[in-house]
C-alpha cells in the first residue's frame, strides 16, 4: 500500500484505541464469536465503526501462535499455555514448526483467515492481521528466558550452552511459524498487520550489554522481525508494530530501522522526543496508558483526559501528526468494562 494512507490518518486527527476485546466482551458468548468467522468479522468491524477508525485490528491474542505451533509437535491444546522446552528443540521438530502449511494449524487461524476475508470483501474498513513477534513467542516457550538471552549477550554460543541452543533454536522455530502466519493472514486479504512485540524491550534484554557493544538485540529481536518485513514488502502488505515494554532510546533506533509504517508504543515513552528518533514518514501511535484504565485508583477519567491533551499539545507543537491511541490492547477486565470505556471516551473526546 501506500503508507501516505497512515499519514493522512495522522494528519486528520484519527484517536483509537486497540480495543476489539472490548467489544468482543459485549457480545452475549464471546466464545462463540472467536469460533466464527463471520461474528467474529463483525466484530472487529463494530470495533472500528465504534471508535470511529478505518483500521480493523483483530484481538490482540498473544497466545494463538504458541498454542498452534505446539499443536503440530503433538502438544494437546490443554498442556501448550504451561509448556517449556527444557532441551533443544530437535531437528525435527524445528522442520515440523517451520514447514509450510498444508492446513491451518489451529481452528482460531481459520476464524481468523475467514474474519479478515470479512473484513476485505463485506466492508470499506482496512483488513488487518494479527500476530506476536517471533522474540515473544520465544520467551514463551521457555520457563526462564532471561539468563540464556544475557548469556548469549555475553558472547556465550549454543555450542557452549544448552540453555543458549534452547533459546536459539525456539527463535529459529518461532520466526519461521510467524513468517507463515503473516503470509496466511496477507493471502487472506490483509493489507496491514500489526506485529506485536513486546518481550523485545529492556526486560528480557540487557540495555547495558548493548551499551557496551552486544549485538543480542539486533541478532534476537530486530533480524527475525527484519525478516517479516521484507516477506510483507514481497506481499504488497504493510507492518504496523507494536512493543508496549519498557525501551531505551538504542532499542527504538532499531524499531525504527524496521520502516514500519505505523509505530505503536508504550507509555514509559514521551512521543514527543521518539519523534526525534523516529522518521516522519512511520506513523507513531500510542501511547496513553491503557493498562492502568481499569481502576480510577490508578487513573481517574481526569487523569486520562490530562495525560491525552497533554501528549496532544506536545505533539502539535513539534508539527509531528500521530494516532492518539491506547498504550496496548485495552482488555475487557470483568466487573469494570464500563469504566474501561469511560475511560476510552475520556481521550477520544479530550480537548474537542
Amino acid at each position: 500500500m501506500d503508507r501516505t494512507y497512515y499519514q493522512q490518518l495522522a494528519a486528520s486527527g484519527l484517536r483509537m484505541p486497540i480495543g476489539a476485546d472490548l467489544i468482543l466482551h459485549e457480545q452475549p458468548d464471546p466464545e462463540a464469536a472467536l469460533n466464527d468467522g463471520q461474528r467474529y468479522g463483525q466484530v472487529i468491524e463494530q470495533t472500528a465503526r465504534r471508535f470511529n477508525t478505518p483500521l480493523a485490528l483483530p484481538v490482540m491474542d498473544l497466545t494463538l501462535e504458541k498454542v498452534a505451533m505446539l499443536g503440530l509437535l503433538g502438544i494437546p491444546a490443554d498442556q501448550a499455555p504451561s509448556y517449556h522446552f527444557e532441551e533443544p528443540p530437535t531437528d525435527e521438530a524445528v522442520q515440523t514448526a517451520g514447514q509450510k502449511w498444508d492446513r491451518l494449524p489451529h481452528p482460531r487461524y481459520q476464524t481468523q483467515m475467514d474474519a479478515i476475508r470479512y473484513i476485505a470483501e463485506k466492508t470499506d474498513l482496512l483488513p488487518m492481521g494479527m500476530s506476536i513477534g517471533p522474540f515473544s513467542l520465544t520467551t514463551k516457550l521457555m520457563a526462564d528466558p532471561i539468563v540464556p538471552v544475557y548469556m548469549a549477550g555475553k558472547g556465550i554460543s549454543a555450542e557452549d550452552d544448552p540453555e543458549v541452543a534452547i533459546v536459539e533454536r525456539c527463535l529459529a522455530m518461532s520466526t519461521e511459524f510467524v513468517l507463515h502466519a503473516v503470509e496466511a493472514q496477507v493471502r487472506a486479504g490483509a493489507k496491514a498487520v500489526c506485529i506485536a512485540e513486546p518481550a523485545g524491550s529492556a526486560f528480557y534484554v540487557s540495555p547495558i550489554q548493548m551499551e557496551e557493544g552486544s549485538d543480542i538485540f539486533d541478532r534476537y529481536v530486530i533480524a527475525p522481525n527484519r525478516r517479516i518485513r521484507e516477506l510483507l514488502d514481497d506481499l504488497g502488505a504493510d507492518l504496523f508494530f507494536h512493543c508496549c515494554g519498557q525501551l531505551n532510546d538504542g532499542m527504538l533506533r532499531r524499531y525504527a530501522e524496521l520502516d514500519p509504517a505505523v509505530l505503536s508504543l508504550g507509555s514509559s515513552r514521551k512521543l514527543w522526543e521518539d519523534a526525534k528518533i523516529v522518521p516522519e514518514r512511520t506513523v507513531l501511535f500510542g501511547n496513553l496508558p491503557s493498562k492502568r484504565f481499569y481502576s480510577d485508583r490508578e487513573m481517574s477519567r481526569e487523569q486520562v483526559e490530562a495525560a491525552a491533551i497533554e501528549l496532544l499539545e506536545h505533539m502539535r507543537a513539534i508539527g509531528r501528526p500521530f494516532i492518539l491511541g491506547s498504550e496496548c490492547d485495552v482488555l475487557d477486565v470483568p466487573g469494570c468494562h464500563e469504566i474501561i470505556m469511560s475511560k476510552v471516551d475520556a481521550f477520544m473526546q479530550a480537548g474537542r
